[in-house]
């Protein structure tokens, strides 16, 4: 279920398998990495939404999903999303779901107002959430994917702690912990939230750029 996946940096994430090109997030691809069938962005905040790469990445066919506030933004064919709706494009379901913080110190940092989104998407006979940047929100421990990818960094999301917590009561098949070691965060606590969040099975993705962070 991770072959086709690619983690660049951040919450970066690629999808590619079967002559499909999914792009959540896209920062820190390179000028070499495949045209997008699809592009998903999450939410506003620079290291989710690059202007630069998804026009680089994209072609006259691209498909866009993105929050009202960046779609305008935007151009081609873009669609406008919010939570809680279903979608398909190119051939792909797209389920959008909340994102938003929580916690008393991060909470004008990701808004509910924002409607900013996470999304599941059904790809080669299996779901893959990716979270955006939330907190463990309980309308969210009702997802059942495959594989989860949630962010541990803390500080702007919820941390390896939080993050375990929530896939514990998610139970995907495989945890895949993303948004740590650039931006904030240790690359050591994945190996955190890989024993908080036993007895599911998580597994640590290599990014293609160096960590920043110690």
């Amino acid at each position: 279920m991770l072959e086709p996946l690619t983690w660049f940096r951040q919450a970066a994430i690629r999808y590619a398998e079967e002559g499909l090109t999914v792009y959540i997030d896209p920062w820190g691809t390179a000028p070499e990495d495949p045209p997008a069938d699809v592009i998903l962005i999450t939410h506003a905040h620079f290291d989710h939404f690059q202007p630069g790469e998804i026009e680089r990445l994209r072609t006259p066919k691209t498909k866009i999903l993105a929050p009202v506030d960046v779609a305008r933004d935007l151009e081609g064919d873009v669609t406008p999303v919010v939570p809680g709706h279903t979608h398909e494009v190119a051939g792909v379901k797209v389920e959008t779901v909340p994102a938003y913080n929580i916690v008393e110190e991060r909470l004008d940092m990701h808004p509910k107002r924002n409607r900013w989104v996470g999304y599941v998407l059904e790809l080669g006979g299996h779901t893959y959430y990716h979270a955006g940047d939330t907190d463990a929100l309980a309308e969210l421990e009702t997802l059942s994917p495959d594989v989860a990818m949630v962010p541990i960094g803390g500080t702007y999301t919820m941390d390896w702690r939080e993050s375990s917590e929530l896939v514990k009561r998610m139970q995907p098949q495989i945890a895949v912990p993303i948004h740590y070691g650039f931006v904030v965060c240790s690359p050591s606590h994945a190996q955190l939230f890989k024993k908080g969040a036993a007895p599911v099975r998580v597994e640590v993705l290599e990014p293609t750029n160096p960590f920043e962070q110690p």
